[in-house]
């Protein structure tokens, strides 16, 4: 399998050496030179298995990407970065990071924490779920209604992938909030009836097979 690893960091040298190492072990390489760049490559380029992260970048700082790329995926993110204080160290990981690894680096050291980190992608992972005109690709977190693109919002994305997930199965607005919003979540609990107005729009008749249970929350019904 050939793996594609998205490599953003606004020193042109940096992004050669990287690249080097990595095409040097047959992986593809996307190059970003700043934060707002890295959030764009993710979003448009399919199957990023791994993220190779600067910190300080303009446009974006590699804080802020990881934590919106947190939002929306699990892909394995590796700082590569000069701050070498343990406490930005500490940080970086109580983000979403894997893994953090201080400038200057050796060649053995950055391959074996890429290898690490790979090996960590889960090979079971369920690539597309397709319910009757509904495709959802999660590797790219892409929506399809027969054959044509729908554009949804984070929440909308995680909310339907849920239900799909969930066909025929009737679940409690409580255990879509815990699911989709987290456990800590303190915010109107009509949040889920908004977001489930919003897919069932964007869905046109397909959003027909999204019922709402009343007085108990919604499923996803599929006739088997």
């Amino acid at each position: 399998m050939t793996y594609k690893v998205l490599v953003a960091d606004d020193e042109k040298r940096i992004r050669k050496i990287i690249g080097d190492y990595l095409r040097n072990d047959d992986y593809v390489v996307i190059e970003a030179e700043n934060g707002i760049a890295a959030l764009e490559k993710f979003y448009t380029n399919k199957d990023i298995h791994l993220i190779v992260l600067d910190v300080m970048m303009p446009s974006r700082s590699g804080w802020e990407v990881c934590k919106e790329i947190r939002e929306q995926s699990n892909v394995p993110i590796i700082f590569l970065t000069a701050l070498d204080d343990s406490r930005d160290e500490t940080h970086g990981l109580d983000i979403g990071a894997d893994d953090y690894i201080v400038k200057p680096f050796r060649y053995e050291i950055f391959m074996a924490r890429v290898r690490s980190a790979i090996r960590r992608i889960p090979q079971n992972i369920t690539r597309h779920y397709r319910m009757n005109e509904v495709e959802i690709d999660t590797i790219s977190r892409v929506v399809k209604v027969n054959e044509e693109r729908v554009e949804m919002s984070p929440k909308e994305y995680e909310l339907l992938l849920y239900l799909i997930k969930n066909q025929n199965v009737a679940l409690e607005r409580d255990k879509i909030l815990d699911a989709v919003w987290g456990y800590d979540f303190y915010g109107d609990r009509r949040t889920i009836d908004t977001h489930i107005k919003n897919i069932r729009a964007k869905l046109g008749t397909v959003g027909n097979n999204i019922k709402t249970i009343r007085g108990f929350g919604y499923k996803f019904e599929v006739n088997l």
